[in-house]
């Protein structure tokens, strides 16, 4: 370290006082917007990039004019003189391209595209990017409804929204999602992924998803990392708004309401902020059948639930940017964001299930919250994350230096969570497995609803807390050697800290033998969406579940004892990473990144048959573990001509185990001899990734790319079991998560972005949008099992496709998203593993400018009503069925400049 130090003030010193002059300057649209992956260039074999924010940094040796050619694709060219002597950052306005027939090839409409293919262009890593102008033009609420559209993603959904995050096959925990280049905490208890459905897309300026990594990246990222970048500040005043207001038909009365607010301004010539509020509301739900079947060819039926969900979610999120310009090579600035979501719910389930001789047991459970000004009677999941950081950008002489501060947090609280259920047995049915999609029990409608013969069986009540902490600071140099080469190191230390801490109680309701005794409702959905023939019939009402006054409950140590935990982290990592041209068209990185890793968990146990009387009663166990990474990286881009592109990389990622396979809990049961234990000594799953991916945009704005990767996957997680296991001196049952095991992915991907201009008349203005993935996985040995299982996750096929009309008033979109089906869940044999169906959504928007700073827009989502489907080992064996209905949305948004 003292070397590293040393090493550093050296260079510090040594560029302080080179003869060097810096000049900086910024790349804008006419409405003053930045430009990012705009490229400033020095003759044919000196250039640099501008940055997310448009700004860029040129070196020159003396006190004359520096003369440059900006170029931007959909953009004029432009040649700029910057002057070595200005005390400010110079700015440089480009204006849209005209075609020889003296239509605008850049309209309002189609800005974005031409921002996001310029920054992609210009990466040296295989990126994806898409701007806040691409988000608005599709009807997504949210970055994961957004995230969707882009090649290689697909998205595992939550109540009707893109909620986790699924990159070339890898499942969420194993990609990483930041903000700003820095993570994002789990607010969830058990893992490290980020829910998406979280983050408003109105607060976002940027999206980029690296596929490849570079040795300044963070290397918790097998499939590839997520940066959502936030509003920079403008070069002048802007005040923008867009509300809108929409329905739900799912459920009578259901609808969205939507909110943004953007203000920003540059308080004089060194002080800019960008002040960014959303809020939306939607009341919906969704119809829920689901089924377990026996683990056999003989489709029988174990169990079947028929559900209610009534939905209500509130999304709020502000952001506040600031940057000060100390002087043209200095500046500091500070980012600030807060998104809450607050998730009532309420579920009404009928379970049937103990099948025999003609006769089933039917349980009825009522979900909701106490009844208090905050939970409404309703499950009430208050989620949040804020995050702050302060940071600065330096040159000093030749040397670039940055560094950052964050601190971020995220929560879920579940305050006050209450069931109540009530049970009868011996109720005659028949078993209708005639169509496995939609199987089940026919009862009668008189013993369904008869609530004089549901026997009350139990009332629970829940307090659920999970919070994570993550402080970081960061450090990196860029140091020129030569004209376009330069060496880059910094240092980076996370620090982490997460808590469960749950707590159940179990009550008995005076004077309540029967659901007759309570106040009852009818939660029957006419036309409920998976058919007629599943009804709800009585249940007692989520007002009455919300009104009991428990008192004198009895602690359920089997639902929490050892799910409760806390952890605390550490990460210090240090790169080097050298970026070398090599001739005029090929640029090579070479690097490699260390990570070292601490952890200390602390975890309990409990044995199921000796029970406890109290929290104290609980046998606390600690773990911790350390262990590093070196992890090498190599990426070279040849451009094979002015738009031909050719990408390649070999480079080494990490996925750390999630949070709670490293906790040493122990949740035994000493009467049937089976215990399940956490591992505080798992390690990372380490994979070596080879990609190559060419790339060729077109002169009209668009692009076709085609690439192929492969992933070799080395300590991959999996689950041990031993049914001779020694524990406390005898054989148990025994489970473990472990490493040890190897698993395989490759797979090509396939894009078009292109005008068709080539058709008659106003048809020339049609654009066309499409992608397609095929992802090949294999593993060995991961389930313990003899026949080829694919990696949990994957979907074999993915697409894309957009067809869209634009003139300079008028944007119509059609979209298409599809996912073929995966694994998600690996069972004792074929017919026990859980599968996610395919999916396909279909969507429309349109918008029109009513004039430059006016525009009215509408869109409907989920055309097709595409249900969530799961199903178990054979695909005509439905799991589980949702349905969300379509719904839509008409606004207005203002931009008052």
């Amino acid at each position: 370290m003292k070397k590293l130090l040393f090493s550093i003030f050296t260079l510090i010193s040594i560029s302080s006082f080179a003869q060097t002059t810096t000049v900086k300057g910024r790349i804008l649209d006419e409405n003053n917007f930045p430009l990012p992956g705009a490229v400033i260039s020095q003759g044919e074999d000196s250039y640099v990039v501008s940055d997310f924010d448009g700004f860029f940094t040129l070196l020159t040796e003396g006190a004359e004019n520096v003369n440059a050619t900006v170029t931007y694709t959909g953009f004029e060219t432009q040649d700029i003189v910057l002057d070595p002597a200005s005390s400010s950052i110079q700015l440089f306005v480009l204006q849209p391209a005209i075609n020889t027939l003296d239509e605008v090839v850049v309209s309002g409409f189609q800005g974005g595209v031409v921002k996001s293919l310029n920054k992609q262009k210009n990466d040296i890593n295989i990126t994806n990017v898409v701007s806040a102008d691409q988000v608005g033009k599709f009807p997504d609420a949210n970055i994961g409804d957004a995230l969707k559209r882009i090649s290689g993603i697909t998205m595992q959904y939550d109540q009707g929204e893109a909620r986790d995050i699924i990159i070339r096959g890898f499942s969420p925990g194993l990609n990483s999602v930041t903000l700003n280049g820095e993570r994002i905490p789990s607010a969830e208890g058990d893992n490290r992924r980020v829910q998406m459905d979280l983050i408003p897309s109105d607060m976002i300026q940027l999206i980029e998803v690296s596929k490849t990594l570079t040795p300044d990246m963070e290397a918790d990222a097998i499939g590839g990392s997520v940066n959502l970048v936030t509003r920079s500040n403008p070069n002048g005043f802007r005040l923008s708004t867009s509300i809108s207001a929409g329905a739900n038909p799912v459920r009578e009365g259901g609808y969205n309401r939507n909110m943004t607010f953007i203000l920003a301004d540059k308080l004089s010539d060194r002080l800019g902020y960008t002040l960014s509020a959303s809020h939306n509301t939607s009341d919906y739900g969704s119809d829920n059948i689901e089924f377990e079947w026996d683990d056999s060819e003989t489709p029988e039926l174990k169990e079947q639930d028929i559900r209610r969900y009534d939905v209500k979610r509130t999304r709020r999120s502000i952001a506040l940017n600031l940057d000060y310009e100390l002087d043209v090579n200095n500046k500091i600035y500070l980012k600030s964001i807060y998104n809450s979501r607050d998730d009532w719910e309420n579920r009404f389930r009928v379970r049937f299930d103990d099948f025999e001789d003609g006769e089933v047991r039917i349980r009825k459970q009522t979900k909701g919250g106490i009844g208090n000004d905050r939970n409404d009677n309703r499950r009430l999941e208050d989620q949040r994350t804020y995050k702050l950081a302060f940071g600065g950008e330096h040159q000093l002489g030749k040397l670039s230096m940055d560094w950052k501060y964050s601190f971020s947090q995220a929560s879920e609280k579940r305050p006050d969570e209450r069931y109540i259920r009530f049970d009868q047995k011996g109720v005659a049915a028949n078993m209708d497995t005639s169509n496995a999609e939609f199987p089940g029990f026919i009862v009668s409608a008189s013993d369904l609803n008869n609530t004089s013969e549901f026997k009350f069986k139990e009332a629970q009540d829940a307090q659920k807390a999970t919070e994570e902490d993550n402080n970081s600071f960061r450090v990196n140099f860029k140091l020129p050697y030569s004209k376009n080469d330069y060496i880059k190191f910094g240092y980076k230390l996370n620090q982490k800290s997460k808590l469960r801490d749950d707590i159940w109680y179990e009550y008995e309701i005076d004077g309540v033998d029967f659901m007759s005794n309570t106040s009852t409702k009818d939660y029957t959905v006419p036309g409920y969406l998976p058919g007629s023939k599943y009804t709800h019939g009585q249940f007692a009402s989520a007002e009455y579940l919300g009104g009991l006054n428990f008192s004198g409950g009895e602690l359920l140590f089997e639902e929490f004892a050892t799910g409760n935990y806390s952890a605390d982290e550490a990460v210090n990592a240090a790169y080097l990473m050298f970026v070398d041209k090599l001739g005029e068209n090929t640029t090579v990185i070479a690097g490699a990144r260390l990570e070292s890793t601490t952890l200390d968990y602390v975890g309990y146990a409990y044995d199921e048959e000796e029970g406890a009387n109290s929290l104290t009663d609980l046998e606390e166990l600690k773990g911790s573990n350390d262990y590093s990474n070196i992890l090498p990286n190599f990426t070279i881009q040849t451009k094979l001509g002015k738009n031909f592109i050719l990408n390649g990389a070999y480079t080494v990622g990490i996925a750390r185990p999630a949070y709670f396979e490293l906790v040493p809990y122990q949740e035994i049961n000493s009467a049937d001899l089976e215990v399940a234990v956490g591992n505080p000594d798992l390690e990372a799953t380490v994979s070596n990734n080879f990609d190559l991916m060419a790339e060729y945009y077109f002169s009209n704005v668009g692009l076709i790319t085609g690439g192929v990767f492969v992933k070799n996957i080395d300590n991959w997680l999996y689950l041990f079991s031993d049914d001779d296991y020694q524990f406390r001196g005898e054989s148990y049952d025994y489970e473990q998560v472990r490493n040890g095991r190897t698993a395989a992915v490759n797979g090509i991907e396939l894009g078009l972005q292109t005008r068709l201009s080539f058709l008659p008349g106003f048809l020339g203005n049609t654009t066309f949008y499409g992608n397609y993935t095929y992802t090949n996985t294999s593993t060995d040995g991961v389930a313990d099992r003899g026949d080829d299982v694919p990696l949990v996750g994957a979907a074999e096929n993915m697409f894309n496709a957009s067809i869209a009309y634009e003139s300079n008033k008028f944007f119509l979109r059609a979209s298409m998203n599809y996912a073929g089906e995966s694994l998600d869940e690996i069972g004792g044999n074929i017919y026990e593993d859980r599968y996610y169906d395919e999916q396909l959504f279909i969507d429309l928007n349109a918008t029109y400018a009513i004039n430059n700073r006016v525009r009215i827009f509408a869109e409907a989502k989920n055309l097709t009503n595409q249900p969530l489907r799961y199903y178990q080992g054979l695909s005509e064996r439905t799991m589980q069925l949702e349905y969300y209905d379509i719904n839509w949305n008409f606004g207005i948004k203002v931009d008052l400049r």
